[in-house]
Formats: C-alpha cells, structure tokens, sequence
C-alpha cells in the first residue's frame, strides 16, 4: 500500500513558542502551572509531537488563557 505523507495534506503548527513569549512565561512556569513535564511542554514548543493531546491542549489553553486557535494552527500543503 502507498502511504502518502504528511506534506500531501498540509500540517498542524503548534504556536506554544509565541504564547509562551506573548505571556512571558517560562517552560519551567508553564510545566509547574499545567502539571505537565518539561519535556513534554519542549515537545509541543518543537513541533515534534506526533499524536495531539485533546486533554493537554485544553491544560494549555487554560493555563496560557487562549483560544485553541491561537496554540494551533492547520497549514495547507499549498502554502510550505
């Protein structure tokens, strides 16, 4: 079977990085305030999570007091 990859569909940017900034707060902040590890919170920074969390994306939207449009953005493949 052909597997198409992931570039034919777009991707899934996670914004953490700029929230971070924006709010002015630290990974080791947000892991304390989000219980969540840092390496895990280093994950979603770096866009290398593979399989999102419905329940740390809502952790993260509490905590950082945003949108899950603002954390999460869809980038067609059109637009590398």
């Amino acid at each position: 079977m052909n597997m198409k990859l992931n570039e034919d569909y777009g991707k899934i940017e996670i914004k953490l990085n700029e929230l971070l900034v924006k709010n002015g707060m630290s990974k080791n902040k947000l892991s304390h305030k989000a219980e969540m590890s840092w390496s895990q919170i280093d994950s979603y920074c770096n866009n290398t999570v593979t399989r999102l969390d419905t329940y740390v994306l809502c952790k993260l939207c509490t905590v950082l007091e945003c949108k899950i449009e603002d954390l999460i953005e869809f980038v067609p493949a059109n637009e590398k």
